[in-house]
């Protein structure tokens, strides 16, 4: 939003809020991580298009964090967690032997992305 925030700012709040630091790690830091892991790292958002007509248009696109190359997934005015499981799939299908290397999915925490597991049996109804 690009509003300054102070870090006992942020501490108040999340202590506030019940919520306790994270502990220290011995680990790799997270810039050490990404430049490790980048072959094996896509990225995936959305993007909006207001059209003249007043329609809101969502854009998924997916990123190759090693070669920063964009892959646009698909274009729709609903998107949902179906929809956005499809569309990883078709991207697979097309980046097709280098799909193999891929490990690791970045995406934020919005209601359209789903933890979509295709593979598992349905749920049994009661």
């Amino acid at each position: 939003m690009g509003y300054p925030v102070a870090a006992s700012t942020v501490w108040k709040i999340l202590n506030q809020a019940g919520i306790d630091p994270a502990p220290r790690r011995s680990g790799p830091t997270w810039k050490q991580f990404l430049t490790a892991q980048a072959h094996t790292i896509l990225a995936c958002d959305f993007f909006t298009v207001d059209t003249v007509l007043l329609k809101r248009i969502y854009v998924l696109f997916f990123v190759e964090i090693t070669t920063r190359e964009v892959h646009l997934g698909a274009v729709t005015a609903h998107p949902t967690g179906a929809w956005v499981t499809q569309q990883a799939r078709n991207l697979l299908m097309d980046l097709d032997q280098r799909a193999a290397s891929l490990r690791f999915l970045l995406r934020d925490r919005d209601k359209k992305f789903t933890p979509s597991t295709p593979c598992s049996p349905p749920k049994a109804s009661t």
